[in-house]
């Protein structure tokens, strides 16, 4: 086929999303824990950022330095953002001293501010979607976080008395916001230090993180208790949040004990449901201990894993896998991270995991799981739409927003990384039509890939990966 072939072809492929979408609303429970938070956006110029060190007699040295990803001086805020800018992908690294905080609040600032965390912002899609119970986990929620959350009263969190209410109108006044700051950049803008211009190669952004109680995976206990009771049901459970867990926490426990913790809580809640999906969001998670022991423990208990290129390297880091992350990292392509893939589904043994990379999204699933694979490519689709429509409008946060994009083609950039992973497919696994279906299966495995459609100018990137790996699985009904 041809590309502009290949491209019509694909639009039939799309055809489907309107009525996938229309399916979520015969779900009857889905619950997202553990994260919610504020985040306060702001789209930050190169410039901008060389005027910010100049005034503040930042020192260059630490910021173009190579050291760890955490955040304990203001040049470490700028030596993350400058790493995120230059390679043009997305990071999350945590504040770990106030005075970093106070000075980000009063030096940066933001252009707005919306709900984040990958919790908070799954339960709004999931909720604008038309899932008819969205249960959403808050370790805060005053007045000016809950707000953030949509007025829909399909998506309900646990008020001050440990009552189900719509989540946008609770007010748990003796919690403070938990404020993480989303800093956006464009794709060719440039930026000079120290004698270096550097040039962003793609859109992205730099997540800088305070969140005290998210910190240490703090679970809201009315939420937990209220959880585990009958009347819920949950059809689907995603969990995110245990990225900024470290291997010793500030109170004296240790990171792998909270996960360990959250495990117990999450196999009660499982009890209303006991056929339910368990959908983990890897996310960037700094602190190789936790990492581990998340690849370790707590990914034998779910059904389904999702991550993005950068976390697919880091899950093979701590897997024992440095040579194939090290060619991953170098050539960040679909054909070497689909081995990557095969390495941890070899590894975790998994059933199902999505990867979703620029231009393209790709599940690997064993044969027979639950969600077969036209229901992945229909639910993955329906992901590439909304997130289309994100993207290009800023904002899902009503029903007739989520399909503006759904008469876009799909991208060059996804077709070529999709027909460089039929051919790894071939090499590894056989004869394939992955170009033109999306679909591969044999007698063990289900390969489901699917070019995406991209906004040249996209108005935001944050949250992206959650809406994705979220409708992608829930969206396949």
């Amino acid at each position: 086929m041809s590309l502009s072939e290949l491209k019509t072809a694909w639009l039939d492929n799309y055809k489907s999303a309107p009525a996938q979408l229309e399916k979520m609303s015969n779900i009857k429970g889905l619950i997202s824990a553990f994260n919610a938070n504020v985040d306060a956006v702001i789209k930050v110029s190169g410039k901008s950022i060389e005027k910010l060190i100049i005034e503040n007699n930042l020192k260059l040295d630490s910021i173009v330095s190579i050291g760890e990803k955490a955040i304990r001086t203001n040049e470490d805020a700028i030596r993350g953002f400058l790493n995120c800018f230059k390679g043009g992908f997305a990071e999350e690294w945590l504040i770990e001293e106030v005075k970093v905080f106070e000075w980000l609040n009063k030096n940066v600032g933001y252009d707005k501010m919306q709900m984040g965390g990958q919790g908070g912002i799954v339960a709004n899609v999931m909720a604008v979607c038309g899932v008819q119970n969205v249960y959403v986990h808050c370790a805060s929620a005053p007045k000016e976080q809950a707000q953030l959350f949509l007025n829909l009263p399909n998506l309900v969190t646990t008020n001050a008395d440990g009552d189900i209410q719509q989540a946008s109108k609770v007010d748990r006044a003796n919690e403070n916001a938990l404020i993480h700051w989303i800093i956006e950049f464009d794709k060719g803008d440039t930026i000079t230090v120290d004698g270096e211009t550097y040039t962003c190669p793609k859109a992205n952004r730099f997540i800088a993180t305070y969140d005290p109680l998210n910190f240490k995976l703090h679970v809201d206990e009315n939420f937990d208790k209220r959880m585990s009771k009958e009347d819920i049901n949950p059809e689907y459970i995603i969990l995110s949040g245990y990225q900024m867990l470290h291997e010793n926490l500030a109170d004296g426990t240790k990171g792998v004990d909270r996960i360990d913790l959250s495990k117990k809580m999450i196999a009660d809640w499982r009890k209303s449901c006991p056929n339910n999906l368990l959908h983990l969001e890897v996310a960037s998670t700094q602190d190789k201990v936790v990492r581990k022991h998340l690849i370790d423990s707590l990914v034998e208990s779910v059904d389904s894993l999702g991550f993005n290129e950068r976390e697919l390297i880091d899950i093979l880091e701590v897997i024992g896998e440095d040579e194939l992350a090290a060619k991953c990292d170098e050539n960040t392509n679909s054909s070497n991270l689909f081995e990557g893939m095969l390495k941890i589904y070899e590894y975790t043994k998994c059933p199902r995991m999505q990867l979703h990379m620029f231009g393209l999204y790709v599940t690997l699933q064993e044969k027979g799981f639950k969600v077969s694979s036209l229901q992945n490519r229909n639910g993955m689709q329906l992901a590439a739409t909304v997130a289309a429509a994100k993207a290009g409008t800023g904002a899902i946060d009503t029903k007739d927003v989520l399909l503006w994009a759904k008469d876009h083609k799909v991208s060059d950039v996804g077709l070529k990384e999709l027909e460089s992973l039929s051919e790894t497919v071939k090499l590894h696994l056989g004869e394939n039509d992955l170009l033109s279906t999306g679909i591969f299966s044999n007698e063990q495995l289900e390969v489901i890939a699917v070019p995406t459609i991209l906004i040249e100018k996209p108005v935001t990137l944050v949250g992206m990966g959650d809406t994705i790996s979220s409708v992608s699985l829930v969206g396949a009904v």
